[in-house]
């Protein structure tokens, strides 16, 4: 392969699978590269991985503009001038803008922590994913990958990875092991697809 692709992952916390995608990419020797990490949030803890990696680090929420349209133009700007290819969101908490969307579509990765298209959609992350699983009985959940569109967990999902519902399960313990599966599940999708794109 000898495009480089650089990847701009977006993160609200502490960046758990900002990390595990970083240092796969690193143990793989892959040419895709994370140069950018973008937070709603003013300092999360993927802003300190991210320095002690050398990865560049911008706060960037539609709270600081007057109008979702200079909010939209600023991440353009943003992710054009890192040459932006990829973009993953992992673990971010905000809708992208349409215009993100359209620029980038078919290049934009989410990972959640369910089977969609159940437990998706506008409130599903965190605890509260978890938590809706073990009310509804199901025995079963995971990580997904999709492609990102205009609404919350609705594009075509790329991947899964399934993990059991424990009898026993709290929503704290059911949320680690599928973290777990996303760690897994995340990096090898991303791979995949800068080969399958990119190389």
């Amino acid at each position: 392969m000898n495009q480089q692709v650089p990847i701009a992952v977006f993160a609200s916390g502490r960046g758990s699978n900002f990390r595990a995608l970083h240092q796969a990419l690193r143990a793989a020797d892959s040419a895709a590269t994370i140069v950018l990490c973008v937070s709603n949030n003013p300092n999360p803890g993927a802003f300190d991985f991210a320095r002690q990696q050398g990865v560049a680090a911008a706060r960037l929420s539609p709270k600081m503009f007057a109008e979702e349209k200079e909010y939209e133009t600023a991440l353009i700007e943003l992710l054009a001038n890192y040459g932006v290819g990829l973009i993953v969101l992992a673990g971010y908490m905000r809708r992208l803008p349409h215009g993100v969307v359209q620029r980038w579509r078919g290049k934009i990765l989410n990972v959640h922590p369910a089977l969609l298209p159940d437990f998706g959609g506008q409130g599903m992350y965190g605890l509260n994913v978890h938590q809706a699983v073990i009310a509804a009985g199901r025995t079963e959940s995971g990580a997904t990958v999709h492609l990102v569109d205009e609404e919350y967990d609705t594009g075509a999902i790329i991947a899964q990875e399934r993990v059991p519902v424990l009898p026993a399960d709290t929503p704290e313990a059911l949320a680690a092991r599928v973290l777990e599966a996303e760690h897994r599940l995340l990096p090898r999708v991303v791979m995949e697809l800068v080969a399958r794109d990119f190389g």
